[in-house]
């Protein structure tokens, strides 16, 4: 069958409807402006979410500060911030994790775009989003680390992935740099996959996630995990 498959709409209470007060329209306007109230309430731009993952960094630092990049990681980052440029896109914004390897990363990148503001957060900190199911032998964080830290993801997904506002006008483009577990959860969550099977992807250092987010709120994966801008062997995955 080549029927397409519908996905159900994504963040139902930002449908138009959902933004209108019902109770007031029907004592004070009546049915006759509810179009237009809904016109008014609808978004019209395209957003374009780029999800890029740290550069290479030093895993023998003991606290963050002392995580930084490596050479290696340096000229990821340099090839990351190139690949982005060469798009000929209009970035607004670099959003980034405050963490040390995602600020260093987004430095470097931001060279290539320059004139693009930056915004740290701590949203967008590393951490375990949820229980992977299924469960891995390897990586078996402390339970109370996916309460603490699952329920920040799940604020970072739910602040940043959405449809455009209904005043922005054109399709906007922007840069989100932070990390793996992070942006393989958001991914989860933006397709309406089961979000526990985050740990099934793999993500390269550097490397360029690309969502679209349309008006009707239903959200395309254009890329994942995109390093095909980099040689071999500058490719990592620590």
């Amino acid at each position: 069958c080549n029927s397409p498959i519908w996905i159900p709409l994504l963040f139902p209470r930002r449908e138009p409807l959902a933004l209108i007060n019902l109770k007031k329209k029907n004592e004070e306007t009546g049915e006759e402006e509810l179009a237009s109230r809904l016109d008014h309430c609808k978004a019209k731009a395209t957003r374009h979410i780029f999800l890029i993952r740290h550069s290479q960094y030093n895993l023998d630092g003991r606290i963050d500060k002392d995580r930084t990049l490596t050479e290696l990681g340096r000229e990821q980052a340099e090839l990351t911030g190139r690949r982005l440029a060469s798009l000929g896109l209009k970035f607004d914004t670099i959003i980034h994790s405050s963490m040390t390897r995602a600020t260093e990363t987004t430095n470097i990148i931001s060279k290539h775009l320059p004139g693009v503001k930056k915004i740290s957060t701590d949203l967008l900190r590393e951490g375990a989003p949820i229980e992977p199911d299924p469960p891995v032998s390897h990586w078996k964080p402390e339970a109370v680390q996916y309460y603490e830290d699952g329920a920040r993801i799940e604020a970072a997904f739910r602040n940043y992935i959405h449809r455009a506002d209904a005043k922005q006008e054109e399709d906007s483009y922007e840069i989100f740099v932070c990390h793996a577990n992070v942006i393989r959860y958001i991914v989860c969550r933006a397709l309406q996959f089961p979000p526990e099977g985050w740990l099934r992807m793999s993500l390269n250092n550097g490397s360029i996630t690309h969502l679209v987010i349309r008006p009707s709120g239903r959200v395309a994966l254009r890329t994942l995990g995109d390093t095909g801008f980099m040689p071999p062997d500058k490719i990592t995955r620590t």
